[in-house]
């Protein structure tokens, strides 16, 4: 006997025990299980974080300063409650109607949390961030005086551990909050808006007299972004499109002053 071990000897005299043999495989076999679960999570992050960050929404509510943002649940249903609290004690840091970037996507055990415009930290618009590879320098794409803006955060919440969600089914969660169709311009949301600029918009067009944000809502993020010293003015063009058809749009400050099409 040799204890609770079952051994088998070849025709050499070597023997080897099974037990062992299988507790070693299950070593083995656990880390590879576990590490195989743990791949699943990270492909999922990686996922929504190609698929969503950098990615420019329309609000559809109110957006509070500071840490907590708004929630919504895994329904997308969204707690007005706490939405109310944290715009009551903090302020609005955005509001409807406004484009808004996703610049950050945080995964915690029940929670995703998406920054939009950089989170709550505040600073600049999010497009001011932005910088451009000139050759000598690298300096932000829009040089104007310094804007006081906020950013805010959704953060969404599972009844339990965070399930795998491809990136359309965030954003039909999201949908409660913010409007990802790039087919519901900000006129939807903001009457003020001059009708001219309001029919463009709709007709995903841009004329003279847009700001960024309308521009935005209407043609969506540039391909190229370029600035240029003319006639001793700094101008920016955004550029739309592949030659032949090639869509130029000049701003002058936060000002479309030009449109070329090629």
């Amino acid at each position: 006997m040799r204890g609770l071990c079952s051994w088998v000897t070849d025709a050499g005299g070597a023997g080897f025990c099974f037990r062992r043999l299988a507790g070693l495989c299950l070593t083995l076999v656990l880390p590879l299980s576990v590490f195989a679960k743990d791949r699943s999570q990270v492909d999922t992050h990686i996922r929504l974080i190609r698929g969503l960050v950098r990615e420019i929404a329309v609000t559809k509510v109110p957006l509070p300063r500071g840490k907590k943002g708004v929630r919504v649940d895994s329904k997308g249903n969204l707690d007005k409650a706490t939405a109310d609290s944290e715009l009551s004690a903090h302020g609005m840091a955005i509001k409807p109607g406004m484009p808004v970037e996703i610049t950050k996507i945080i995964f915690k055990s029940n929670e995703i949390i998406l920054e939009l415009n950089g989170g709550g930290r505040g600073g600049r618009k999010w497009y001011q961030r932005i910088e451009v590879d000139m050759g000598a320098a690298i300096a932000p794409i829009a040089q104007q005086p310094s804007v006081l803006a906020y950013g805010s955060s959704v953060t969404v919440t599972f009844p339990g551990k965070l399930p795998n969600l491809s990136v359309d089914q965030v954003k039909q969660v999201l949908g409660s909050v913010l409007d990802f169709s790039h087919h519901s311009p900000t006129t939807l949301y903001l009457p003020n808006v001059p009708p001219k600029i309001k029919e463009a918009i709709k007709n995903h067009q841009v004329i003279v007299g847009m700001d960024r944000d309308a521009v935005l809502s209407s043609k969506g993020p540039p391909d190229r972004r370029v600035r240029e010293v003319r006639d001793g003015v700094e101008q920016e063009d955004w550029i739309y499109g592949l030659p032949p058809h090639v869509l130029f749009v000049t701003f002058d400050g936060d000002s479309v002053i030009k449109v070329h099409q090629n």
